[in-house]
């Protein structure tokens, strides 16, 4: 487990903008919002100044998540400042992304409802209309059984990070069989959004299969020209759901 209790910690990659901070904390509470959360799950941020550090809640439920609960970590997700606070197990998920992923600012650990079930049959999660167009290069399913044979399904360990993140591979999106989903993006708003739209098209799809026939999803050019479109706008839902969960 990676355990460093005789070691001195490592160094902080310094003052974090406050703006990063809020957003952070934000990004927690909006996802709870959403229903993308609940009192599992977690969301962290790459550090502003330093890329080899990055910022995450001690162990709680993201509703409850406020600014002088965000810790720091080195990419090996050791915090720099511990004093007694609860850690989250699968946080090497989020380290073993940042260091394969240099484009990913931001990442979103989830086991939203919606998305289960196509961990588990078989059947793709494909976009279906232009919000989830970010999907359309394919989502791939971790198994963690072939990265650690019978487990408690949690990423308790970096080798199981490492192997999460290359099933992740330039992907926005990866499921993890029976567990839930990894979403990750080049800032918070962003990741933010992939998880609630993935949420919300896992959803629909499971609508539009149920109601028989077939499934007219989006083809390649289409999603890639969605995906440009609206990734211009993503300011406007991003400032609405963040008022509306502040607001709380």
């Amino acid at each position: 487990m990676n355990d460093r209790s005789s070691e001195p910690p490592p160094p902080s990659g310094g003052h974090v903008a406050s703006a990063i901070i809020d957003d952070l904390v934000a990004a927690n509470r909006i996802l709870a919002d959403q229903g993308v959360l609940d009192g599992y799950g977690h969301v962290s941020v790459r550090h502003d100044r330093d890329p080899n550090r990055y910022l995450m809640s001690r162990s709680l439920a993201p509703e409850l998540v406020t600014a002088a609960d965000i810790m720091e970590y080195d990419l090996d997700s050791n915090p720099v400042d511990l004093r007694g606070r609860a850690m989250f197990i699968e946080r090497f998920i989020h380290g073993e992304i940042y260091k394969v992923r240099p484009d990913v600012t931001a990442v979103v650990h989830n086991h939203s409802p919606s998305v289960i079930p196509f961990g588990v049959s078989g059947q793709p999660l494909r976009p279906l209309y232009h919000m989830s167009a970010f999907l359309g290069g394919g989502v791939p399913v971790f198994e963690i059984r072939q990265a650690g044979g019978m487990t408690d399904m949690l990423i308790r360990n970096p080798a199981l990070g490492q192997a999460l993140a290359r099933t992740l591979g330039d992907r926005p999106v990866a499921l993890m069989r029976g567990h839930g989903a990894v979403v990750v993006g080049p800032s918070i708003p962003l990741a933010v959004f992939r998880a609630v739209y993935t949420e919300v098209n896992a959803r629909l799809q499971g609508q539009a299969m149920a109601l028989g026939g077939q499934v007219i999803y989006l083809e390649p050019d289409e999603a890639r020209q969605a995906e440009a479109s609206v990734g211009g706008t993503i300011g406007r839902p991003w400032e609405l759901w963040k008022r509306k969960a502040m607001a709380k």
